[in-house]
């Protein structure tokens, strides 16, 4: 483990070079790892494992969709993939990544397979930290320890087939057989990790629900339609409005902020610009930071995780989901989107 310095803060963080493919496969050379869900994270990590030469089978429920899937993806009934529970009878370590409202639910048939010296490893914080509206708590005398990568597990696999990482954090809540540390390491490598850096599960829950909310998908979503109908109020065309408001941010500036920084891309736009930008940014930044101050108290509280649970766990939630994201997609911004990425050189 290598003390990395951010900004100032130092902090614990694990690259390939330190932990080598070779070294975490003779790690985990006489575990099992069943990867139970194949909806969002699954994939990407199950067939990341498998290419890397480790032992995993996947568990799902018979004739879902999402079973079609594994088979799809090569999986192979009775041999690499099985029900639940027979998965979960032959693992030695329990990858649980259905949703966090699947984990609620099938929490009592993962739990009777937790013997003795197994694992229970998470790709969110969110079942063991909100314990008290989840009910999910793990025997005293298994690991349980997580790996969550910094992005969808499309991202990760994609990533992977590129020869490539993407970056992941890591915690350990429960050490009962003394080698959950090399175990949650090799596993963040196996997966396909850029490196490894250090969190705890409340930290990474409560950064991951904030994150969601807020610059990741709520606020930039927020502030992409604020933008877009503001100018089309003033005569802007879509084309246009699209063009200055998520056109150019997504193919032009973030992979330079991606590349080489905030302030590096700053210095290579002009100066109009600049000047702009430097003026405004305190202005947004000061507008928002009540709104970020009231979401990190909602999910700190547990409110956020208690809204998920109910919403969840109502018989309408996919009709009324599916509602609420045909109303963005059906959207003048969204619409004007589908036209504009068809007309992308590339396209």
């Amino acid at each position: 483990m290598a003390k990395m310095n951010f900004g100032g803060v130092e902090e614990n963080v694990i690259t390939r070079e330190e932990f080598p493919m070779e070294k975490a496969l003779e790690v985990l050379k006489n575990e099992t790892i069943a990867v139970i869900g194949y909806g969002v994270q699954g994939p990407g990590q199950s067939l990341n494992l498998k290419d890397n030469g480790f032992n995993v089978i996947v568990g799902q429920r018979k004739n879902s969709k999402t079973w079609q899937k594994a088979l799809d993806d090569g999986w192979v009934v009775g041999e690499t993939l099985f029900e639940i529970e027979e998965a979960c009878q032959k693992a030695t370590i329990i990858q649980y990544l259905l949703s966090d409202a699947g984990q609620i639910k099938l929490w009592p048939v993962v739990k009777k397979h937790l013997t003795v010296g197994k694992a229970l490893y998470f790709s969110h914080g969110f079942g063991i930290t909100y314990k008290e509206h989840t009910q999910i708590e793990a025997p005293s005398d298994v690991d349980v320890f997580l790996i969550a990568p910094k992005g969808s597990g499309t991202s990760l696999r994609r990533m992977f087939l590129q020869g490539r990482g993407l970056n992941s954090s890591y915690a350990i809540d429960q050490d009962a057989t003394g080698r959950a540390f090399e175990r949650v390491v090799a596993l963040g490598i196996g997966v396909g990790s850029g490196y490894l850096f250090e969190t705890t599960f409340k930290s990474e829950v409560y950064s991951d629900l904030t994150g969601e909310r807020g610059t990741l998908m709520g606020a930039i979503a927020g502030i992409f339609e604020a933008q877009y109908n503001v100018l089309r109020k003033n005569g802007h065309t879509p084309s246009e409005a699209f063009n200055e408001t998520v056109e150019e941010l997504t193919q032009s500036l973030m992979p330079l902020v991606a590349e080489n920084g905030m302030d590096w891309m700053y210095a290579n736009t002009s100066t109009t610009a600049q000047r702009g930008a430097l003026d405004w940014k305190g202005k947004f930044r000061d507008a928002v930071t009540p709104v970020f101050e009231d979401l990190y108290e909602s999910v700190s509280s547990g409110k956020e995780a208690q809204i998920v649970i109910e919403a969840n766990s109502k018989d309408d939630y996919r009709e009324k989901l599916d509602a609420e994201l045909a109303e963005i997609r059906d959207s003048e911004i969204w619409q004007t989107g589908q036209t504009v990425r068809k007309l992308r050189p590339e396209n």
